[in-house]
C-alpha cells in the first residue's frame, strides 16, 4: 500500500486543530472544484483535498491515521503488526488496497480491557459535496444528479469504490455558503448502525446582472442624465420578470432604489427585495444638435457641481 500525506495535500501541520483543517479544506475545495476552477489538473487535486478532508475531519478515523506513521507520499509501507487489531473490524490485503479505500472501511476500535472485538453499531459515513448552481435554479429550485465516488464491501468484505449517483433537491431560496443535509444520503451503516448523510454546500455561480447578499439582490440601473433631473418610469430585469420602476425627479448616482420582496424566497415565506443601484451613464456620441442643446444648458444652468471646492 502506498503512503498518502493527508496532512500535506491539506496544507496543515500533523497538529492542526480540527477548526484548521475545515477551514483549509473550504479554501482548497473551492479552489480546485472542476466547475469553477482554472488550476492545471484540478479535478485530480480537488479529489486528492477531498479524500484527505474525509480521513481528518473525523476524529477516531483520524487517530487511526496518525497511528500509521509517516512516510514519504507514494512510498510503500504497512500499517503496524497490531494496527488492524486496535482499528479495524474488516479484512484487508494490504498490498492491493488503497489508502482511502482503508478508511471507508474504518468501522470502530478494539474495546480496551476485553481482549477482543466488539461489534457495536456504526454509523455510515458521512457524504459531503460542493454544488455550483445558478441564481435561476436559487430563485425556482432544482434537482441536481451528484456523482459520487463511495465505498462499498464485496461478499468477502473487501472495499472498492464505485460511483454513485445520487439525486437531491435544492430548495428555492438556496443562498450562497448554505450547507443542506438530506439524511440517510450517505454511507450505509454498519452492524445495525444509521445510514449517513450527505452535505451539500451551495456556491451560486456569477451572474450576468444581479449581485446577491443573503436573500437581497443588487444591480446596476444605468439612467441617462436628463431621466436622473427629471424622473422617469423605466424597466428592471428581476429573477421573477420584469417590473416597472419609477425614478423620482433628483435621482443621484449611487442612490438605490428598493423593490420589495423581488430578492430570493425566503424558507418558510416572504422574500428578499431588490435594489436598484443608480448609475449615471453620459453619452458618448453625440450629433451637433445635442450638442447645440448640452451648451445651451452649460450657459444657461446654475448647478456647480464643484462648489465645495470653492467653500475652502
Amino acid at each position: 500500500m502506498k503512503y498518502k500525506d493527508y496532512y500535506k495535500t491539506m496544507g496543515v501541520d500533523r497538529k492542526a486543530s480540527a477548526d484548521e483543517i475545515k477551514k483549509a479544506y473550504r479554501k482548497l475545495a473551492r479552489k480546485y472544484h472542476p466547475d469553477v476552477s482554472k488550476e492545471k489538473d484540478a479535478e485530480e487535486k480537488f479529489k486528492e483535498v477531498a479524500e484527505a478532508y474525509e480521513t481528518l475531519h473525523d476524529p477516531e478515523k483520524r487517530a487511526a491515521y496518525d497511528q500509521l506513521g509517516s512516510y514519504q507520499p507514494g512510498q510503500d509501507f504497512r500499517p503496524p503488526p497490531d494496527w488492524e487489531k486496535r482499528f479495524g473490524d474488516a479484512h484487508f490485503s494490504f498490498d492491493d488496497i488503497d489508502l482511502s479505500d482503508l478508511f471507508a472501511a474504518f468501522t470502530g476500535r478494539r474495546s480496551g480491557g476485553t481482549g477482543g472485538k466488539v461489534k457495536i453499531p456504526m454509523p455510515g459515513q458521512d457524504y459531503e459535496v460542493n454544488a455550483y448552481i445558478t441564481l435561476e435554479d436559487a430563485y425556482a429550485g432544482t434537482e441536481l444528479a451528484l456523482d459520487l465516488t463511495v465505498p462499498e464491501y464485496d461478499e468477502r468484505g473487501y472495499v472498492h469504490r464505485r460511483s454513485k449517483i445520487l439525486k437531491a433537491r435544492i430548495p428555492k431560496g438556496a443562498t450562497d455558503g448554505q450547507r443542506l443535509r438530506l439524511s440517510g444520503k450517505g454511507g450505509k451503516g454498519l452492524n445495525g448502525g444509521t445510514d449517513g448523510n450527505l452535505y451539500i454546500n451551495i456556491s451560486l455561480r456569477p451572474h450576468d446582472w444581479f449581485r446577491v447578499s443573503g436573500h437581497d439582490l443588487y444591480i446596476d440601473l444605468p439612467l441617462a442624465p436628463w431621466e436622473a433631473v427629471l424622473g422617469t418610469t423605466v424597466r428592471v430585469p428581476t429573477l421573477g420578470g420584469d417590473v416597472r420602476l419609477k425614478v423620482p425627479p433628483g435621482t443621484r448616482a449611487g442612490q438605490q432604489l428598493r423593490i420589495a420582496d423581488r430578492g430570493l424566497p425566503k424558507p418558510h415565506s416572504g422574500a428578499g427585495d431588490l435594489y436598484a443601484i443608480i448609475q449615471i451613464v453620459v453619452p458618448t456620441v453625440v450629433n451637433e444638435k445635442e450638442k447645440e442643446y448640452f451648451k445651451a444648458l452649460a450657459e444657461h444652468t446654475h448647478f456647480k457641481p464643484r462648489a465645495h471646492f470653492e467653500r475652502r
